[in-house]
């Protein structure tokens, strides 16, 4: 097993992985983008784009969005959780592999075979499609995601196992003898205690969302054997809520980590911050039903909880650490830069992002709104500026670190234009939502059409952004690859 060394500093060899899970993460976002304008621009009447080829991108939008950013994010806990713990790396490159042929996997099964039951693929609609599309299609995306579940799921046992080898156990990792109070001081630091959150999690995710995709085949192959469409449909949502979220809670350990450094204060996992992280660890994995307010076969009691529970979960991490960057910025001396920009401009986009999200768990909006472009509006904004905030400031501080790379005006421009244009984006989805433009359409009424226009040029320039930081990342990437070319010299490359 290959893992860090024991200073904990990560080698040559590891940075370079770190550096292709980021450079393949913010393409495949840029990608996702692309084709998120697209939709807009057909949903505008700006271009035509038959209702089909909509579904497929909408299916391929949804689902590679999330899973580019989770694979992002994850270089973030590993670069800095190698700090603190031993990792495998062979693990970590069978993640990437495992993503590399899922996603290929996938793209086949949407745009050769037509596949575009959206990123839900809710059973049984694989394999009913009523023509919809081909049953290969189905297969090839279901096991596609199922590759790729079983890369990170590889990589959070391997996360659990290092931090229980490290701290004892997985309580250990939360701080539980300073939360129960056993001990006095502080807790194991930021990013260990954020990366066994994400752990404990995404493990529940990941193997119910395996159960319902191996049920789902097993149905297309052998229709007799079947299971509970409610159950799936839980499965299902548990699975995408847990994942999804978990993106932001990797991403900010680099808020933890970088802010840190900046400002030469350490970010101390004090007990409220402990209890905090254990309250969402607990909170994260029961709020799913919120997705299923509309559902009236759930039983009441889940969907009560469900939505008190997601009033809470929006608060014990987020204040803690919104809080906490405010106070280790205050009067710091801080050297603004882009990275440490991106890095703080993510707590207002995560903080903006929780409160229409908020709005929309309560059940009497939730009736009205929740099939609105409301959702991706709050989603958006979450994601956008909040958790890729924090991927693009990482990126940037992994170039800075270089000694290499050295902003421009450029990057300033494009950090500003991002911003700008991606609240814009946002609110146009809002306001999409407040006039009832439902979400997942490919025809909308003219009284929805002038939102779309101007999402769709709002999209556009948050592109001509993204576009900067990627070839900026790129650029540093091949200073690596230089360096490295460099030191190994012209008799070892003969």
């Amino acid at each position: 097993m290959s893992v860090i060394n024991s200073k904990g500093a990560i080698n040559s060899s590891q940075n370079r992985t770190i550096v292709l899970y980021l450079l393949t993460g913010s393409l495949f976002i840029l990608l996702m983008m692309v084709f998120g304008v697209l939709m807009l621009l057909a949903q505008g009447k700006m271009i035509n784009i038959d209702p089909g080829l909509f579904y497929e991108v909408l299916t391929v939008h949804g689902t590679g969005m999330v899973g580019a950013s989770a694979l992002a994010a994850a270089a973030v806990m590993w670069y800095f959780l190698s700090k603190y713990v031993q990792l495998s790396k062979s693990i970590f490159i069978a993640n990437f592999l495992f993503f590399i042929v899922g996603v290929i996997l996938v793209l086949i099964g949407i745009f050769v075979f037509g596949f575009a039951g959206g990123w839900t693929f809710l059973y049984p609609l694989p394999a009913i499609s009523a023509g919809g599309w081909a049953v290969e299609g189905a297969v090839l995306y279901l096991f596609g995601m199922l590759l790729i579940g079983v890369g990170f799921l590889l990589l959070y046992l391997d996360v659990a196992r290092a931090i229980i080898k490290q701290y004892g156990s997985l309580g250990g990792g939360l701080g539980w003898s300073i939360v129960f109070g056993k001990e006095k001081g502080y807790g194991p630091p930021a990013a260990v205690v954020a990366s066994t959150m994400v752990s404990i999690v995404n493990i529940t995710a990941l193997l119910a969302g395996a159960t319902v995709l191996v049920m789902s085949l097993i149905n297309i192959f052998i229709p007799t054997i079947t299971i509970d469409p409610l159950l799936a449909k839980n499965l299902t949502y548990a699975f995408g809520h847990i994942f999804a979220n978990s993106i932001i809670y990797m991403g900010v350990i680099a808020v933890y980590e970088i802010l840190s450094k900046y400002t030469n204060r350490p970010w101390k996992a004090n007990r409220p911050f402990l209890i905090a992280w254990n309250c969402s660890t607990l909170f994260t994995i029961i709020i799913y039903p919120h997705h299923l307010l509309m559902d009236f076969a759930m039983p009441k009691w889940m969907i009560i909880l469900g939505q008190a529970l997601s009033y809470a979960n929006g608060l014990p991490v987020l204040v803690v650490t919104a809080y906490g960057a405010l106070m280790i910025v205050y009067r710091s001396g801080i050297k603004w830069d882009i990275a440490s920009s991106f890095i703080f401009l993510s707590m207002f986009g995560w903080v903006l992002g929780v409160v229409p999200a908020i709005v929309d768990a309560t059940i009497v909006i939730n009736h009205v709104m929740h099939n609105t472009k409301w959702v991706p509006g709050h989603f958006h904004m979450y994601m956008g500026l909040g958790a890729t905030a924090m991927l693009f400031g990482f990126m940037y501080y992994l170039a800075k670190e270089s000694g290499k790379e050295k902003e421009t005006a450029l990057d300033g421009i494009s950090f500003w234009v991002y911003v700008m244009f991606f609240l814009g984006l946002c609110g146009s989805f809002l306001f999409s939502g407040k006039v009832s433009a439902p979400r997942r359409w490919a025809e909308h009424f003219p009284e929805w059409i002038q939102y779309d226009r101007m999402g769709a040029v709002f999209g556009i320039f948050v592109i001509l952004a993204v576009t900067t930081f990627v070839v900026r990342f790129w650029n540093y990437s091949r200073s690596l690859g230089s360096r490295f070319e460099e030191k190994i010299g012209p008799s070892h490359r003969a």
